[in-house]
Formats: C-alpha cells, sequence, structure tokens
C-alpha cells in the first residue's frame, strides 16, 4: 500500500474547519452528534467501547430514533486480540441493544493471541512497543478506512483525560485528512458516568471494580481512585512514558518506523 492509497482527501479546507470549530465550541455533544451527521460523509465511530465512547453511541441511537431509522453511524472495533473477555462481551452487547452495524478489525494475518506470538514474536509490547501498536491499533484501523471508506471518525476523547488531550478540539484533521469528531471533549469522567447510569446504557463491569479507562490486559491497571479525571488514564501504561496507544500519533512516522524495522529483520536477498 503506497502513501498515496493512505492518504484521504479532505472534505473541509483548515479555514472552514476553524469556523465550524468555533460554531460548534460550547455545543452539547447531542448538537455536535447531529451536526457531523448531517455535514459529514462516510462518517464512522472508531470506539474500544469505553464509557464516553459507550455514551456517544447511546446518543447517536436516539438520535436516529427521533429520524426513524436505525443506529445512523456504524462503528469500527479494533480488535487488539488482548482485550478483556468483558470488553469482547461488552461489543456484542452494545450490537444487540441498539443494532448498530460493528466492524472489527484484527491485526493483519492473524486472528487469535497465539497465532499473533507466532507471527510477530512473544511479548511485543514489551520487547518492540511501536511496532506492537501499529500492528494491533494503526495499521488494521488504516485497512478500516479503506475498505469501508471512511472519511471522518467519531471518538471517545475528552479534554479532562489529560495529557495530549487536555487541548482538543471538537473537529481535528489528521495528517492523512481524516477528520476527527471529539463531541464530548468538555465532560468530565463523572459527567459521563452519570449520563450512562441515567440512560441504562450497558457497560463494561470492570469499571465497576475501580477501572476507568480500559484498553489491553497487559497494559491495563486500575489508576488511584484518589487521583481525580486527569489521572483517569494513568492506569494504561503505567511506569511508561506515554499516553496514546498510537491510534492518535501522527499515521506516517507510525508507518515509516514499522517498514524500516521489517526491512532490516527481513532475510537478505541472495544475489
Amino acid at each position: 500500500m503506497s502513501a498515496d492509497d493512505d492518504r484521504l482527501t479532505p472534505q473541509y479546507t483548515p479555514e472552514q474547519i476553524d469556523e465550524f470549530n468555533k460554531q460548534l465550541e460550547g455545543k452539547t455533544p447531542q448538537e455536535v452528534l447531529v451536526w457531523a451527521i448531517d455535514h459529514i460523509d462516510g462518517l464512522f465511530q472508531t470506539t474500544a467501547f469505553g464509557l464516553t465512547g459507550l455514551a456517544a453511541v447511546d446518543m447517536i441511537s436516539k438520535i436516529g430514533v427521533e429520524r426513524e431509522v436505525t443506529h445512523p453511524v456504524p462503528l469500527i472495533f479494533l480488535d487488539t486480540l488482548y482485550h478483556f473477555s468483558e470488553t469482547t462481551q461488552l461489543a456484542q452487547s452494545v450490537v444487540d441493544t441498539y443494532l448498530a452495524e460493528l466492524h472489527t478489525y484484527k491485526p493483519p494475518g492473524v486472528s487469535t493471541a497465539e497465532e499473533f506470538e507466532a507471527k510477530y514474536g512473544d511479548r511485543l509490547w514489551e520487547t518492540d512497543e511501536a511496532s506492537y501498536d501499529y500492528l494491533v491499533k494503526v495499521e488494521p484501523a488504516a485497512r478500516a478506512y479503506k475498505e469501508l471508506g471512511v472519511r471522518a471518525v467519531i471518538t471517545g476523547r475528552r479534554r479532562s483525560q489529560g495529557a495530549e488531550r487536555a487541548g482538543l478540539k471538537v473537529l481535528e484533521v489528521d495528517e492523512r485528512g481524516l477528520l476527527k469528531v471529539n463531541p464530548l471533549i468538555s465532560w468530565s469522567f463523572k459527567e459521563v458516568k452519570d449520563y450512562v447510569d441515567k440512560e441504562g446504557v450497558p457497560y463494561n463491569p470492570l469499571l465497576d471494580q475501580g477501572y476507568r479507562s480500559i484498553g489491553d490486559v497487559h497494559s491495563t491497571q486500575k489508576p488511584d481512585p484518589n487521583a481525580g479525571d486527569a489521572a483517569e488514564r494513568s492506569g494504561r501504561w503505567q511506569g511508561k512514558s506515554k499516553s496514546e496507544c498510537g491510534l492518535h500519533s501522527n499515521y506516517w512516522d507510525m508507518k515509516k518506523k514499522f517498514e524500516e524495522k521489517a526491512a532490516a529483520a527481513a532475510p537478505a536477498t541472495a544475489s
């Protein structure tokens, strides 16, 4: 796949995005979602079924009910093969509850953790974390975007999660031209949880055990319960200087580094 194959044609100019952000700042998540559904082509929701993403799923479903259509935004789930069983069970529960169209993508060429380790090595998240992130998140996402005709994605990122997310805008365009919509950026964890509880949204039972941000089994721990919203994601990658899995990092950099490592590791061709 060439770089041109991965590049998307932006739907709006940077100037238009700036103007839209001015208009959407301070709007409710529901108002942002209505705007996105009405104004953006090729719109999907990428989700690992975290609490914020689940709230967005419920809001989108209610917008569909008002318009007498089934869940209007398809879902993309990146199955890393190392999710908690509670997460994969929740994915099916969401599909059953909301009749949402779900597209699941796995790392290239494998369908189980055992196959992944046989193909790419044991505990790759420790021996080569960047390659792991590329294989389980970045490459599957790029494949999904190309195969499904994705031009924009709804995310569950919020400013109160801190780190690189503190300065989020409602709309962002990444280096490929992918438009990212962040409808709940102004909400706190408590506001999200209150919404989920009030509306009866299905959620991961691990939250009731003290988890707040849930990813892979090997990179997820319980955060300090007294640390507040800014430490919500502190249970992810504890002891490491990272706050993102690679999905929201620079795509070209991630791809280039992975391809360079793969080329260096490949056996020399006999002349």
